[in-house]
């Protein structure tokens, strides 16, 4: 078989044959395996949502395999402020999605391996979906200790965490993933998965801290594509059908029509951010200035990621009281985003005095509120 080169490069050896953009025709057997060419976080997301809005899964359960390039995702009740490492994310690059399934945050890259099992509300099984996914792992390598726990987690040698689960529940339809590491970064996944911000409350879902582990550090000799295809294998074994991949691209309207705008729409500020459960932030800003440090107490309620009540507490005639009373109300409504109050700051200093000190003393204020966010 030969590939069109734009698919070349997407592609990874396996020893189960790969076709691309064959569709979503119904098989005789009622299943299928469809393989992402695409390392996009926004662009697989959006071919869940998709697969599960326009099958009929009644006919036809579908395996979804995906790999994503660097990404935090998190899930759609959590608060990514709470979850995730925002200011190092931006540094780094890395994108941050929003689920719409529950469950918790991970982070992705290419040594992570993502599944996907559609199946009807009726059929749906997790359990059965991580014993498939076991068994595969100990046909391919069987002296592997890997076993599926009470919480749908996939263990490694009994302690370590190598895999875990969330699912969408529709009214008929339903989806339930699952992230297999293999070779992930956890120098970065540690990092970014972990908070810097204090005095935050909220209702939203916590993730629950486990010990990780890649499968590669106790077989070298594997590598993400025998994975891939030992499950691909085990999948199509269990439904009787073909050990065959459908390759797709999650930007082809011309199979997925509407695809583009679901992607557009998971990348938007107000999914990422603006989904965020209610929460507050109560804390204290230790500001050096000079030869001294100034404690200023800020408290805010952020609803759908935008500030609904702004409270400083600014040592007296820190600032002109109408400067003062001027950013809180330029805060108040505004998003909980860096970028948005440091828009604002720069408005707002324009109204200041041409005076060095308050410029200072503003500027001092304004870095230490970002930093917030």
């Amino acid at each position: 078989m030969v590939l069109q080169p734009s698919l070349k490069n997407c592609l990874w050896l396996s020893c189960i044959l790969r076709t691309p953009k064959a569709g979503f025709r119904s098989t005789a057997s009622g299943a299928r395996i469809v393989q992402s060419v695409s390392n996009d976080v926004y662009q697989n997301l959006a071919v869940e949502d998709w697969i599960h809005d326009h099958i009929d899964l009644e006919k036809q359960q579908v395996l979804f395999l995906w790999r994503n390039s660097p990404a935090v995702v998190i899930g759609r009740h959590q608060n990514p402020w709470q979850e995730c490492n925002l200011r190092l994310l931006r540094q780094k690059n890395i994108k941050l999605a929003r689920r719409r399934s529950g469950g918790g945050t991970v982070y992705h890259d290419l040594g992570n391996v993502n599944l996907t099992f559609f199946t009807t509300r009726k059929k749906y099984e997790r359990m059965e979906n991580l014993k498939l996914v076991v068994k595969a792992l100990k046909a391919l390598r069987p002296q592997l200790d890997v076993h599926v726990t009470d919480r749908y987690d996939i263990l490694l040698d009994r302690h370590y965490k190598i895999s875990g689960t969330a699912a969408k529940l529709g009214r008929t339809s339903a989806y339930h993933h699952c992230t297999l590491l293999c070779n992930a970064d956890k120098l970065v996944l540690s990092s970014v998965l972990k908070s810097p911000y204090k005095g935050l409350k909220s209702n939203a879902t916590p993730s629950v801290p486990a010990s990780v582990k890649n499968l590669f550090e106790d077989d070298p000799s594997l590598t993400s594509e025998m994975l891939l295809d030992a499950i691909a294998k085990e999948y199509a074994t269990q439904h009787k059908i073909d050990h065959h991949i459908t390759l797709i691209n999650p930007a082809d309207e011309t199979l997925l029509p509407g695809i583009n705008n679901k992607t557009n729409e998971l990348q938007t500020w107000e999914w990422v951010y603006g989904k965020t459960p209610k929460f507050s932030v109560s804390t204290c800003l230790n500001m050096v200035y000079k030869d001294s440090v100034l404690d200023v107490k800020v408290n805010m309620d952020v609803k759908h990621g935008r500030i609904e009540v702004c409270n400083i507490d600014l040592p007296e005639q820190w600032l002109p009281p109408a400067l003062y009373s001027e950013l809180v109300k330029s805060l108040t409504g505004s998003k909980f985003c860096p970028r948005e109050t440091t828009t604002l700051a720069t408005t707002l200093l324009r109204m200041c005095p041409q005076d060095d000190e308050l410029h200072s003393r503003w500027n001092l204020l304004c870095e230490n509120m970002i930093m917030l966010m």
